[in-house]
């Protein structure tokens, strides 16, 4: 598919996801078949401001693109200024604007998903952006506000004719944050109303998921975010699933570990060891969600402070899953 002049090899997208889609995790999941990615989101006051912290989060590798960065915000003036400020910074190759996170401090400040209420707003936005950038702009948003205003067609076409280059749409509401189910019929309409690609999202929990969600809605690529949290290999198993050919045998106990490590011990490089181990113990956890027994490392994981204690825990992982690898507790169970 190709977004403006891009062109994206594979449809597999990996979601913006805050405090998860870093550097490090976004690295693995490129490598295991993600074929775009995008950067944590940034707010464009902070970056206006030049927070150094918000900086940090637009730090990309050679190797990621081609990625997006994401910023959000309400003011015309400052998301275009902090458009090309993030573009700068960043080098990406596409300025990704969001319009769809439902958390309540986002929310508030009539930012994230409360612009699906203002789509005059939304579309001035959209205008400033694209005029601030000579790259792509894409729009991320949601089914809807609430179940009684679900605009995402429309609000798909408002964005085309604005001038974003590419949409991607996850099936909830706001009201909904990520409960119940997501409605795949409002991302099969929108790729109905508009020419630009679509980028289906949620409910993507498999790379079965992935092929019926693209097989349903028509949709151009597939966003996946909370599916890939401590299984990068979804993408591994999204790309065989696309491709008509058999998903791959879930990685072993082993596999899960040393990726593990691997992803921690690059966060530890790029972020320092002190953040990198706060996140450490969220991500390390995820890994070793459904692993039968794993309460015996759980307790472990939320004292995590140093890369020498993740090394420790991972050997330890490795020798039993060694010890009993021919026994099917040594499978993560999906």
């Amino acid at each position: 598919m190709r977004i403006g002049n891009i062109d994206i090899a594979s449809p597999l997208f990996l979601a913006p996801m805050a405090g998860v889609s870093d550097l490090a995790f976004r690295c693995v999941c490129r490598k295991l078949g993600a074929g775009a990615a995008y950067t944590e989101m940034v707010s464009a006051k902070a970056l206006v401001y030049q927070d150094a912290k918000t900086r940090t989060l637009l730090r990309v590798s050679p190797e990621e693109h081609p990625i997006g960065a994401q910023i959000f915000g309400s003011d015309p003036d400052c998301m275009a200024r902090a458009a090309a400020l993030a573009l700068e910074r960043s080098g990406a190759d596409f300025i990704d604007i969001n319009m769809g996170c439902p958390v309540g401090k986002i929310v508030k400040n009539g930012e994230g998903s409360a612009l699906m209420q203002k789509p005059e707003l939304a579309r001035e936005i959209i205008r400033a952006v694209t005029a601030a950038v000579p790259c792509p702009v894409t729009v991320k948003f949601r089914r809807g506000f609430d179940m009684g205003s679900q605009n995402a067609v429309p609000f798909a076409v408002m964005a085309q004719e604005a001038g974003a280059a590419a949409v991607a749409i996850h099936g909830r509401t706001r009201a909904q944050m990520y409960s119940g189910r997501a409605d795949w019929n409002c991302i099969r309409d929108a790729k109905r109303a508009v020419t630009i690609p679509v980028i289906a999202n949620g409910d993507v929990f498999s790379g079965g998921d992935a092929r019926r969600i693209l097989d349903y809605t028509g949709a151009d690529g597939v966003m996946i975010g909370r599916g890939a949290f401590g299984n990068p290999w979804i993408f591994r198993d999204a790309a065989a699933a696309v491709a008509g050919e058999p998903i791959p045998p879930p990685p072993s106990l082993y596999e899960l570990a040393d990726m593990a490590y691997r992803q921690l011990a690059l966060s530890c490089e790029i972020s320092g060891e002190r953040a990198a181990c706060l996140g450490a113990r969220r991500h390390y956890a995820w890994y070793l969600r459904g692993v039968p027994h794993s309460f015996r490392w759980k307790e472990r994981i939320t004292q995590i402070n140093s890369l020498a204690d993740i090394k420790t825990l991972t050997e330890e992982i490795k020798r039993r899953a060694a010890a009993e690898r021919d026994t099917p507790e040594c499978q993560k169970m999906r």
